[in-house]
């Protein structure tokens, strides 16, 4: 078993002000999907500026943080929210949904999108592989506040969290998130985007992996607790979630390449 590093959730409290490190991790995706997306610019589209690009990426993080949000809300906790609705502003203490955060992102490109004479596939091509910048951060932060931990296991690398009242040796399967959705689904799509690829292509295969990845961490993740399990003992709701995006993404890809052409890789 490996010992829980204890890290305060507060990163640095200046009088009554506290930073979280959770609130952190979301300006570290942020800021670097936003440089990532800097150095692809001119092949995606060299009519836009740098400032265009700023307003593109603030208008998508309002989409991740504001959808992720009432996603969290909606799927997963809407009762105890109705019931204190002030609950929803407290974002430092985590409780956001990462599907309710891409239906935030695919409106926010669809509405950009139309602004600036970029079709919705043509932004969410473009986006995708610097998503999983801020879904591995995200998971970071889960592990900081010791939140959403795995199941209970005998693996030599378990962990007992200070937030579980049983104080059993469990899967830490934030880190498990963070490797899948983060590193490795960036790593996916970094190498797909960087040959040319019919538009959807890119689209669907972050919608297929993540799909994937999600639903296999799923069976050794606690369900959030006032959920449960939906069925069969072991069927949870980020894998009923996920079920449309692998289904999804494999129809893009199939449509991406039965309809269209390659378009220039938007890699560096």
């Amino acid at each position: 078993m490996l010992p829980y590093p204890q890290i305060d959730p507060v990163a640095l409290a200046i009088g009554p002000l506290k930073i979280h490190w959770y609130g952190l991790m979301y300006l570290i995706g942020i800021g670097g999907a936003w440089l990532l997306a800097s150095r692809r610019l001119n092949r995606f589209d060299p009519t836009w500026s740098k400032e265009k690009l700023s307003d593109m990426v603030f208008w998508m993080s309002m989409g991740v943080i504001v959808g992720g949000r009432l996603g969290y809300v909606l799927f997963y906790d809407l009762n105890a929210y109705i019931a204190n609705p002030l609950l929803i502003f407290e974002v430092w203490k985590g409780g956001m949904s990462f599907h309710g955060g891409f239906i935030g992102v695919m409106l926010a490109a669809l509405w950009f999108g139309k602004k600036n004479d970029k079709s919705f596939f043509q932004l969410m091509d473009f986006v995708a592989p610097m998503v999983p910048i801020g879904l591995g951060a995200g998971r970071i932060g889960n592990f900081i506040n010791a939140e959403l931990w795995g199941k209970a296991t005998d693996v030599p690398w378990a962990m007992v969290f200070p937030t579980d009242p049983a104080q059993l040796a469990r899967h830490p399967s934030q880190l498990y998130q963070f490797a899948l959705e983060g590193v490795a689904l960036f790593a996916i799509l970094w190498l797909f985007s960087r040959k040319p690829r019919p538009t959807m292509a890119v689209s669907g295969m972050f919608a297929l992996f993540y799909g994937i990845f999600r639903f296999i961490v799923e069976f050794v993740r606690v369900p959030d607790a006032q959920l449960g399990y939906l069925a069969w003992n072991w069927l949870t709701m980020g894998q009923v979630l996920c079920v449309p995006m692998i289904v999804g993404g494999l129809f893009l890809i199939w449509l991406a390449y039965r309809r269209a052409p390659a378009t220039p890789a938007a890699a560096v």
